[in-house]
């Protein structure tokens, strides 16, 4: 049997079992499972008797073991036979390694018997033959079941009795494998080279090991069980320490990575065991080597995926074994598989981490390979791939948290940061933001003067330093220069000159120190130092000696390290207030992560105190408005199906951005700090509050009026906080007006929520904001009013519902009468309009009947406008003599008072030349100023009666429903309720035609109408400029006449053309933008008659001021989308707006068109219109601002018919353009379009004729060569490119052809001139003795020489013709005498007339 057994054939003839021949083979199928068990047992009983039976037993004992195996997947085959089997083989296996190792151990073994061990080797490969074959079989699924019912081996489905059955006949292998490999460990011990003198021999009794450790390895479920995975690790280990299988191992990881990708981790962990237990590092070299030549497509996924894994990992575990690879390593840089180039960047970030930590190693050597990692770090923040972009960003996320702080390369990565910023793509946005607040939060500026970073401290600290360093630095400069004058005679003058400057400075510090005159002693001084030249060497030793005793080096160099230190604090922080207003527009992105993580990092800017980062915390107020669903935000392709994260997280994402922008707000604000008393911390909260509201926009008021009303509505303002604010607002103390009319704001904003906060108060309102501070103060009136607003309550009202949960007072509340006092007898100021505005808001809104005191509000207006007329002036005369003031100033309300600027214009103007003058132009003021208060106060009353005559419609619908239902309850039967309902639908209907007819017809034109009086005067204020010049009253009377356009149509019909010329013609933008507004409205009210007149509306957008222009944008956007009025041909207008310098003008055009894209066919019915209106005529745009427009537009054009239909269009333009310039614009908005069809291309190839002739211009074939690439690119793959092949051949050739008509058109146009010139010069040079050239003949020569392409010529010309000039310039004189003289003498005669 020794002879015949050989372990490679053996090993191999194990590929197909059904050939492997066994001498005495038993047959196991045909016989009992007791049979099959006692020959086991008697092979196994020799065995035990014998060890080596198993090589000289008959019959063989082998060939038991073997029948067993070859059928191990055999019913009769249970498992308590292979577990006897199993027992016998590891029991053998351990005690011939035993022996060997006992042998090899043996003191003079090497000198008595170097042969002995080899007793052993036939034993030792017949039971490792064994071994593996029972793993294989094992692995198979071998006595998994006990017969042949049940197949399933691991699944959870079995039923309790099979599970019972299986378990007292079946194999646990699970359970055996520890076994197995501690007794492979024993083994792999032995001095196999003692034993196998060739390797062929020593690698196939290895392989029997190995190969089974790598099958277990290729089972997932194994490497999750932690005794077998570092089992099958210690053989592989063993194995290529003592037994040369490195090179094996090195093949079956790179096969293994390859196609198994659950083994990147666990062979990265089994070259980092055998590096570090085993000393062996020669094996992961080599497979870094493998894997640094491999190559990778774009498209494969597994692979690099796989391997990147792998290196990551192995970096992890043995850093110092990838660094000596890097170098290989780094060709992956420039792989095509971005998962490649990503494991590159963790492993730089990887290594720089352990070069940082570490402390072995030279310094020096440590920080250039720090410098060249972060230099490979940089490069690819510019990698196409935005993941790999990501990566960079996260790594450098991860350094940030190391003890260096790598100062060098920390600005530049800042600086990139900063750039990424704009990334194109949002998760590396997202990530930039990350990075920053990470570089932020870790800075290295806090050691001197703790982690603010506020920029004025820092430039003081600088300053002051670098003060210091100069004067150090002169003192050390003047030193140096004594030293070597003491030597040099010129260099001694020299220095004394230098020194005399020196000291001059110190003396003119000194004199400016005690407030000195400080001109005439630093020359007296100058003069006496001089006169004491020949003394300066026993000064300049007292000198030296003073300085060495006060300058110390050390200090000096300390004082250099720290301007040093403190430049790179200002630098750095200079980056960072560079990158808030990106920042800024980030928070308002349309990603919610992105907008997460920028409060986030304007969260921690506020805590480390930057400069503008109050710019960010303003903007990130309006995001109050947000929608909302609370809902997780899945990171893109990061989060897993179930809905967990797998990288990447956000912080806060479980929150939406309205929750995270309140607990942003309150965590800056409003919560508790710690180490302050209960009453300090409600003045701090009161104090914040009151602070939001200092220089807030209207925009910032009512973003924070929102926050305010969410947080009051969640409890989240605490009653004590309310009541500080209302003692800041009552207090009798001298306080800023500023402070003051923040609590009342802030109160007015919580009392939204709960009205209680104001109910309590009213008789601080009226003492205090209506009294004698609100008299002083008409801001502070102004939100008095508002919160007064709020007695009535903030219900929303429900459309449709009848209700009014409004509360309403008396008309002698004492609200009204404060109301009524500070319209009337408030000093004037130009906060009086905003003031009066909200006043008589409050009293439309609470009084039970507003019209009587608003009608008694009017009357005491006009008498103080018209009482004590001045003789000969009428009641309009106070307005007539303001001619010195000037309608150009703006202000920021719409209702707006230029009486300040007048005032300053008066001042500047020079005085009167007597005093009665100046009296009677204040007085004139002051009454421009009451007509101007009256008529304000006219229009408003008359559009809140508006709003009042719907209430009181609403009022009567209510009570005629409640009437009707009652009747309906008591009528039983069905039909008369349905005649009931009817008759109250009528009775409805009558309602709305009274209140509609008192609207249209009373109002404005009754009788005993008190506006009705009013209307007249103010279109006749508005219609005479010259007359009425005081600004202000301009500006109310045409915002008053488009407030009483908006209550009657006859009277809007009457002076919408007046309306159109003052927009035409005013100077003053405030009236431009208040009448574009108000045309809005109208068109709301009265849509037909703005429909009509539309085209004039569109003239704002042209206007000059850009606050007009964004207002008719905002206007036009309004009445488009909703259907007011309807697009004439004006969109080209519109999208000129697209390229505004006005970033706000431009967002919104783009806005216009996205949403004007979602109604059906609009963009595309008026696209030939924009195209004509931006390519011809007095309203086109230069040639880059066209093609930018229509790229935004045509990105909108996604249907293919449309796309169809528009280059039918297009191609048909090309018939009638005419300029080059057209060709071009034709072309590129062709080039814009999809061709994502067939017919689309089919209508181009039919449009040939069109466009033919133009192809030969330069731009307009480039186009079309694009045009025929995109349609490649969208062809079909089985779709033939024979008609594109033709099309390009045909463009090619009509390109050609055009080129060479446009050569011989100018070839015939040169000669054609040619042939004039020598037609020309003939008459000269034949006759010379003829008569002169008569006039005429001389004008159609000079048109020949002008149209002479050649420059010589005419030159020539004169030349020879020098003698013949004097004939040419004698028929003028002749040309005097006749008529012509007389038409010159009448011309004159005209013009002098006209002068």
């Amino acid at each position: 049997m020794s002879e015949e057994f050989n372990l490679q054939e053996s090993l191999l003839s194990l590929s197909d079992l059904s050939l492997y021949h066994i001498p005495a083979e038993i047959d196991i199928p045909s016989q009992r499972t007791s049979t099959i068990d006692e020959s086991l047992s008697s092979a196994i009983e020799s065995i035990v008797h014998d060890p080596e039976s198993i090589v000289h037993s008959q019959p063989s004992t082998f060939d038991v073991f073997q029948s067993i195996l070859k059928y191990s997947d055999s019913p009769n085959i249970t498992g308590p036979i292979l577990t006897k089997l199993l027992d016998v083989i590891l029991s053998s296996l351990s005690n011939h390694s035993n022996a060997v190792i006992g042998l090899v151990g043996l003191q003079g073994f090497q000198t008595d018997d170097i042969d002995a061990p080899m007793v052993h080797k036939q034993p030792l490969e017949m039971w490792a033959f064994l071994l593996q074959w029972f793993i294989i079989s094992a692995e198979r699924g071998a006595g998994k079941s006990s017969d042949g019912s049940t197949t399933t081996t691991t699944g959870k489905g079995k039923k309790k009795t099979t599970a019972k059955s299986s378990s007292s006949t079946g194999f646990a292998w699970v359970e055996q494998i520890p076994f197995v490999l501690s007794t492979i460990h024993r083994v792999l011990r032995i001095p196999s080279g003692r034993i196998w003198r060739t390797s062929s021999e020593k690698e196939s009794f290895i392989s029997c090991f190995s190969k089974p450790s790598y099958q277990l390895a290729e089972n997932e479920l194994y490497l999750k069980n932690q005794e077998i995975k570092l089992g099958i690790y210690k053989i592989i280990c063993l194995s290529v320490k003592f037994h040369g299988h490195s090179f094996g191992a090195q093949t079956s990881i790179i096969q293994n990575l390859t196609y198994f990708e659950h083994f990147s981790e666990p062979m990265a962990e089994l070259l980092s065991i055998l590096e570090k237990e085993f000393d062996f590092t020669q094996l992961s070299e080599e497979v870094l080597r493998d894997v640094s030549t491999k190559t990778f497509a774009h498209n494969d996924v597994k692979g690099p995926r796989s391997f990147s894994r792998f290196l990551i990992k192995l970096a992890e575990l043995s850093p110092r074994v990838v660094a000596k690879q890097m170098a290989l390593l780094l060709g992956h840089l420039d792989s095509d598989a971005h998962p490649m180039r990503m494991a590159i960047v963790e492993i730089i970030g990887i290594l720089i981490r352990d070069l940082s930590l570490s402390d072995e190693g030279d310094e020096e050597q440590k920080a250039k390979q720090i410098k060249r990692y972060f230099e490979l770090l940089m490069e690819r923040f510019l990698d196409l791939n935005s993941w790999v972009r990501c990566k960079v960003l996260t790594t450098i996320i991860k350094l940030c948290d190391l003890p260096a702080k790598f100062p060098k390369q920390r600005h530049q990565i800042t600086e990139l940061t900063i750039r990424t910023l704009e990334d194109k793509t949002s998760s590396a946005r997202r990530y930039a933001i990350q990075l920053l607040c990470k570089l932020l939060e870790t800075h290295p500026f806090g050691a001197l003067h703790g982690g603010t970073l506020n920029l004025g401290e820092w430039q003081d600290r600088y300053d002051k330093i670098a003060a210091e360093l100069d004067k150090v630095d002169a003192v050390e400069l003047e030193k140096a220069k004594r030293d070597v004058g003491m030597v040099d005679g010129e260099d001694q003058d020299e220095s004394q000159h230098k020194d005399d400057e020196q000291e001059e400075e110190e003396a003119e510090e000194v004199e400016e120190d005690v407030d000195g005159d400080g001109e005439g002693t630093p020359r007296a001084v100058k003069q006496e130092r001089k006169s004491k030249k020949p003394r300066q060497s026993q000064l300049d030793i007292t000198g030296i000696q003073a300085e060495q005793s006060t300058l110390d080096p050390e200090l000096i160099h300390k004082l250099r390290l720290t301007k040093k230190y403190y430049s790179d604090a200002l630098k750095f922080i200079n980056q960072l207030e560079g990158a808030i207003p990106t920042l800024s527009q980030l928070l308002v992105s349309t990603t919610k992560t992105e907008v997460l993580e920028a409060m986030r990092f304007f969260r921690v800017a506020y805590e480390y105190d930057l400069q503008s980062y109050e710019v960010g915390i303003k903007t990130m107020l309006h995001l109050i408005w947000t929608k909302d669903n609370n809902s997780t935000v899945p990171a893109p392709t990061t989060t897993n199906e179930d809905g967990t994260n797998a990288g990447g997280a956000v912080e806060g994402n479980t929150k939406g951005i309205r929750a995270n922008l309140i607990d942003c707000y309150r965590s800056l604000y409003f919560d508790v700090v710690p180490d302050l008393t209960p009453k300090q911390q409600v003045s701090r909260i009161a104090k914040n509050m009151i602070e939001r509201t200092y220089g807030a926009t209207l925009a910032e008021l009512t973003s924070l009026e929102e926050l305010m009303r969410t947080m009051m509505a969640e409890g989240g303002v605490h009653n004590d906080v309310v009541n500080k604010l209302w003692q800041v607002y009552s207090t009798d103390q001298e306080i800023p007006k500023a402070q003051r009319q923040g609590s009342i704001i802030i109160l007015g904003m919580l009392a939204l929520a709960r009205r209680e906060v104001v109910t309590e108060r009213v008789e601080a309102l009226l003492k205090i904001g209506l009294g004698h501070l609100g008299m002083h103060d008409l801001v502070l009136a102004r939100y008095t009013c508002i919160a007064l607003q709020r007695l009535g309550g903030s219900a929303k009202k429900v459309k449709g519902s009848l209700s009014d949960k409004t509360m309403r007072l008396p008309m002698d509340n004492p609200i009204f009468v404060k109301l009524q006092e500070i319209i009337e007898h408030s000093p004037k100021s130009p906060q009086w309009f905003s003031m009066a505005e909200q006043a008589i808001n409050t009293i439309y809104l609470l009084g039970e009947q507003p019209d009587a005191l608003c009608s008694e509000l009017i009357k005491d207006l006009t008498v103080k406008v018209f009482e004590k007329p001045s003789s000969g002036q009428d009641g309009t005369s106070p307005s007539q003599e303001n001619n010195e003031s000037t309608g150009e100033n703006a202000q920021e309300d719409m209702q707006v008072d230029g009486e300040a600027t007048q005032e300053a214009h008066n001042e500047a103007t020079p005085p009167p030349s007597s005093q009665q003058e100046q009296e009677r132009g204040t007085k004139d003021q002051i009454g421009s100023f009451k007509l101007a208060q009256l008529v304000f106060v006219v229009g408003h009353v008359a559009i809140k009666h508006i709003v009042y005559l719907e209430l009181v419609e609403r009022e009567f619908k209510r009570r005629k429903d409640e009437t009707a239902k009652q009747k309906a309850a008591a009528k039983a039967a069905e039909k008369d309720s349905n005649d009931l309902d009817a008759v109250a639908g009528n009775a409805e209907d009558d309602i709305g035609e009274l209140i509609s007819g008192i609207r249209e017809r009373e109002l404005l034109f009754g009788d005993k109408s008190l506006l009705a009086v009013y209307g007249p005067m103010i279109a006749g204020i508005c219609a005479s400029p010259k007359r009425y010049k005081n600004p202000s009253l301009r500006q109310a009377a045409t915002l008053s006449l488009t407030k009483l356009m908006c209550v009657s149509a006859q009277f809007c019909e009457s002076h919408l053309l007046l309306l159109f010329k003052i927009l035409e013609t005013s100077r003053d933008p405030v009236v431009r933008s208040n009448i574009v507004i108000a045309l809005g409205d109208i068109a709301v009210c009265w849509g037909s008659m703005i429909d009509d007149n539309s085209e004039r509306l569109y003239q704002g957008l042209s206007d000059p001021d850009p606050i007009v222009k964004k207002n008719t944008l905002m206007v036009l956007t309004h009445l488009i989308l909703n259907g007011m009025i309807k697009v004439k041909g004006q969109l080209g207008e519109m999208a000129k707006c697209l390229e505004d310098k006005d970033n706000r003008i431009s967002d919104l055009a783009k806005l216009f068109f996205t949403e004007l894209s979602t109604k059906d066919n609009a963009l595309y019915n008026n696209l030939q219109d924009v195209i004509s209106h931006l390519s011809v005529g007095a309203h086109k745009v230069d040639e880059d601002t066209f093609e930018r427009t229509m790229r935004f537009i045509f990105t909108f054009i996604e249907k293919d018919k449309q796309a169809e239909s528009i280059v039918e269009k297009l191609c048909q333009r090309f018939r009638l353009a005419t300029e080059e310039r057209q060709w071009r614009d034709i072309s590129f908005c062709l080039s814009l379009l999809p061709f994502k069809s067939e017919r689309s291309m089919k209508k181009l190839i039919e449009g040939l004729p069109f466009y033919q002739d133009k192809l030969h211009e330069e731009t307009v074939f480039r186009r079309f060569t694009e045009i025929l690439a995109k349609a490649r690119a969208n062809k079909a793959a089985n779709k033939p490119e024979t008609e594109l092949k033709e099309f390009e051949a045909i463009l090619t050739e009509h390109q050609a052809k055009g080129l060479e008509d446009q050569a011989l058109e100018a070839d015939v146009l040169r000669k054609t001139k040619a042939a004039k010139r020598r037609a020309a010069k003939r008459p000269q040079a034949s006759g010379r003795g003829k008569k002169a050239i008569t006039p005429d003949d001389e004008d159609d020569e000079n048109v020949d020489e002008e149209e002479a392409t050649p420059a010589p010529v005419p030159a020539q010309r004169s030349t020879r013709g020098a003698g013949k000039a004097q004939p040419k310039k004698a028929p003028p004189p002749k040309a005097r005498r006749g008529g012509r003289r007389k038409v010159v003498e009448s011309e004159d005669e005209d013009e002098e007339e006209d002068e």
